[in-house]
């Protein structure tokens, strides 16, 4: 499988002539009287006469706004971007308009970000915006003509060039970029390109040059071993399913995160099946096993003092002849019974036999990541990820996600779904109540979350991406349409906040 191209980041202070590029961006913010200018390297004269012509020229400084006037030799570019920063001055802000700027420059092979890069915290927004924005998915495409290829290089103009702070920021933003980006190749991945067996070859091929180990289960090895939720999903398929698991295990690590992620490469709903009618969108419901996968990767790369064991639960549900049928029961690994009654609600079997797995190591805390209801769409819409559990797990995980960028919003799991998820015939079954369903679908996970050495619970979270996870409408900020690797800087941001 094709990698997408990275974007080199570098940063530059004092006169841009020294480095010219093919556009320097400047911010303008919506201030209160009206746009403004902000940080401007132009001279004061420039700044002054550009600043009197926004109004004219149909700038308001709103996000995802982007102008293009003739440039001028004291910056050394042919053309000035104004970049819109919104009416917020804080971090996202700046992400959001570099990896918009990045995004909407593709074609030009260097651009200059001149925006308010004042501090270290500032200067990463901006890198990690850019290293967002720098991204396309041509993989699949014949012929490149008519295409724009990603900006290929991004200086950031800032006091802060070449200082540790600096380094350190754009060292960061570039793995995490990374990876972020190399989910979303993931996702996009046509299914008949990417399922059970190339997915798990993929996530080896991926860690080959870090220090992390990789186990693969087949099905022979899933059969024997008793993972009766991956086996019945993917009973269905010609291609059989896998469960991966990607260990990252430093020395003196501070605390041990297992991460499990829904993969199912393909999603026909199996004999219950899903109306036609958007269902190529169903090759993103693996995108919760690539988020965990790089994630870890991430941490590794970065050198994350905290042990990350990443477990991705592979299959493609279809409706084959050897499908699982409505009624059916399924064996859970650890012993678990469920009753399948309905074989669209498939994520959450693969994910049991993941969480017992995850559990049986008794690491200090299991969250898990899944495309995991269309509930979760009508809940918190299509930009918001559902966030359930423990709450010292939630609560972590939100400050996580506010710090990086991502929208994630806590959930409450009310006791009285539990009950809707009895069955007649097995321990549990597999659909309860439909009105509340992301919650009453973390409920159901939560059943095989195991206990810690001293028996009590191991502490655990449930995020479910099913709509931000992948974008239909527009391009936005740094987001690209379709995968846009939700929750990975996310969990990367809660394991570093471990290790400090």
């Amino acid at each position: 499988m094709a990698k997408s191209n990275e974007v080199t980041l570098e940063t530059v202070s004092g006169d841009l002539r020294k480095k010219p590029s093919d556009v320097v961006v400047i911010g303008v913010r919506q201030g209160r009287e009206g746009p403004e200018l902000a940080a401007s390297p132009l001279s004061a004269k420039a700044s002054e006469a550009i600043q009197s012509s926004l109004a004219l020229l149909g700038v308001t400084g709103a996000a995802d706004q982007l102008h293009r006037l003739p440039g001028v030799p004291e910056l050394g570019a042919e053309v000035i971007a104004l970049a819109g920063l919104g009416k917020k001055d804080d971090a996202e802000s700046l992400r959001r308009a570099a990896g918009s700027a990045v995004r909407q420059l593709a074609g030009a092979a260097t651009v200059t970000l001149a925006l308010p890069a004042q501090d270290e915290a500032a200067l990463a927004a901006i890198a990690e915006g850019a290293a967002l924005g720098a991204y396309a998915f041509h993989e699949f495409r014949s012929t490149r003509d008519g295409l724009k290829a990603p900006v290929a290089t991004v200086r950031i103009h800032s006091e802060l060039a070449g200082s540790p702070a600096a380094k350190a920021a754009l060292k960061k933003a570039a793995v995490v970029g990374r990876y972020v980006n190399a989910t979303r190749d993931l996702v996009n991945q046509p299914p008949n390109a990417l399922y059970p067996e190339t997915f798990a070859a993929a996530a080896k091929d991926a860690a080959k040059s870090l220090p992390v180990k990789v186990t693969v289960w087949d099905e022979k090895r899933l059969e024997k071993e008793g993972f009766g939720g991956i086996l019945g999903v993917g009973k269905g398929s010609a291609r059989p399913p896998r469960l991966v698991k990607v260990e990252y295990a430093p020395a003196k690590a501070q605390a041990h995160v297992a991460l499990v992620g829904k993969g199912i490469t393909f999603d026909t709903g199996g004999i219950s099946l899903k109306p036609p009618a958007n269902m190529d969108e169903m090759k993103s419901d693996m995108a919760g096993a690539a988020t965990v996968l790089n994630a870890a990767l991430a941490a590794a790369e970065l050198g994350l003092p905290v042990k990350v064991t990443a477990w991705l639960c592979i299959a493609e549900n279809m409706p084959g002849g050897n499908a699982q049928r409505p009624s059916d029961v399924m064996t859970i690994f650890g012993g678990k019974t469920v009753e399948v009654l309905n074989t669209d609600a498939e994520g959450r079997l693969v994910m049991a036999d993941g969480l017992v797995a995850a559990s049986q190591e008794q690491p200090d805390v299991v969250i898990d990541v899944a495309t995991l209801t269309g509930a979760q769409l009508i809940a918190l819409g299509d930009r918001t990820a559902g966030l359930m559990g423990d709450e010292g797990v939630t609560d972590a995980l939100k400050a996580s996600a506010d710090a990086a960028g991502e929208l994630m919003w806590a959930m409450p799991i009310p006791e009285e779904l539990r009950p809707t998820l009895d069955s007649e015939v097995a321990d549990l079954a597999n659909i309860g109540a439909r009105h509340g369903g992301m919650m009453t679908a973390a409920a159901f996970l939560r059943e095989f979350v195991g206990e810690d050495a001293t028996g009590e619970p191991i502490s655990w979270a449930h995020i479910d991406i099913a709509g931000p996870s992948f974008n239909n409408g527009s391009p936005y900020g740094y987001t690209p349409k379709k995968a846009t690797g939700m929750a990975v800087r996310t969990l990367v941001e809660y394991v570093a906040g471990l290790a400090s």
